[in-house]
């Protein structure tokens, strides 16, 4: 079995290598003619660093290789998968598709997953998700992600072929708190990351990642997802480690708001999107979402840290 990759970045590549590594055939669509001639001749993708590319990765920028494969993982970002649905439904059909982006779109309100099944209703959707960065996966380090797709016999399957021996899948039917829970770690990290570049200490950012924790079970319930989905890698597991890590570019914007510093503009951060549809998805729904509404501000600059801050800490008292 082929498995077609769409998105050339560090993370469709690092999953590429991974399964090549492990035997199967992948083709690799970038959308950079550049890159792809970098990928094909050097056998090497700038975006991760002295880790070599397979032979059994073919490499290329014309689509329609990629469209071929029954089993497509879409490694594109979050904002940018409703336009490919659209663009390429007619090929879609029939077809798993494995969304590998985390965030909820801001014109449709929906994770990836649930964005499939809406946009290619005779596809089979799934979503890959959890604890993971691309260089981890590259090298061979061990790495467990949540695999959550509706039809258990397809997700079972799935988990066949995307598993290697470092690369270990769980399968879970809960799409809403797979996808939700990828998502809303991605705004958690920012606000980590904020309150470390502030200076306000370890403790308050223990006390965050607890708060938000609570937050993410609060609106993944309310939208019919099960709490112990997000007990598990695609929620606690990926929350700890996007809130923790330096290597998080959610938890690095988070810390660069809160320090005051520039950040690259180019580095695509899931969570500043994801935070702006969470606060009006909040808002639509009358749920208290204060965390990723304080993120939203923040990100879009009608809040400062100060202001933010006095905004969780002023909230009412009440039991845990």
């Amino acid at each position: 079995m082929t498995i077609g990759i769409i998105g050339g970045g560090a993370f469709g590549t690092a999953l590429a290598v991974a399964l090549a590594l492990d035997g199967r055939q992948v083709q690799l669509w970038a959308r950079d003619p550049a890159a792809v001639k970098q990928m094909r001749e050097k056998r090497t993708n700038p975006r991760l660093p002295g880790v070599a590319l397979p032979e059994k990765i073919a490499v290329s920028s014309d689509m329609n290789s990629a469209l071929l494969c029954d089993t497509l993982l879409l490694t594109i970002p979050a904002q940018a998968l409703a336009p490919f649905l659209a663009d390429h439904d007619a090929r879609l059909g029939g077809k798993a598709l494995v969304a590998c982006c985390k965030g909820i779109d801001l014109h449709q309100m929906t994770g990836p997953a649930s964005m499939i099944n809406r946009m290619v209703p005779n596809a089979q959707a799934a979503i890959l998700t959890g604890p993971s960065f691309a260089a981890d996966i590259a090298r061979g380090l061990p790495t467990a992600l949540t695999l959550g797709c509706a039809d258990d016999l397809c997700g079972a399957t799935l988990q066949q072929v995307l598993s290697t021996p470092t690369l270990r899948l769980y399968r879970t039917t809960d799409i809403v708190g797979a996808e939700l829970g990828g998502a809303l770690k991605n705004v958690m990290a920012i606000a980590a990351g904020v309150t470390i570049g502030a200076g306000l200490g370890d403790s308050a950012r223990a006390a965050l990642i607890t708060r938000g924790f609570t937050e993410m079970q609060r609106l993944v319930t309310h939208l019919g997802g099960r709490a112990d989905t997000l007990a598990g890698l695609s929620g606690l597991g990926d929350l700890v480690l996007t809130c923790t890590s330096d290597l998080s570019r959610n938890y690095r914007y988070g810390f660069a708001l809160g320090a005051d510093q520039p950040f690259d503009t180019t580095t695509t951060v899931e969570g500043a999107a994801t935070a702006r549809a969470l606060r009006k998805l909040g808002q639509d729904l009358d749920i208290d979402l204060p965390i990723c509404t304080v993120v939203a501000d923040l990100t879009t600059g009608q809040s400062d840290v100060k202001t933010a801050l006095h905004a969780l800490l002023s909230r009412p008292l009440k039991e845990e």
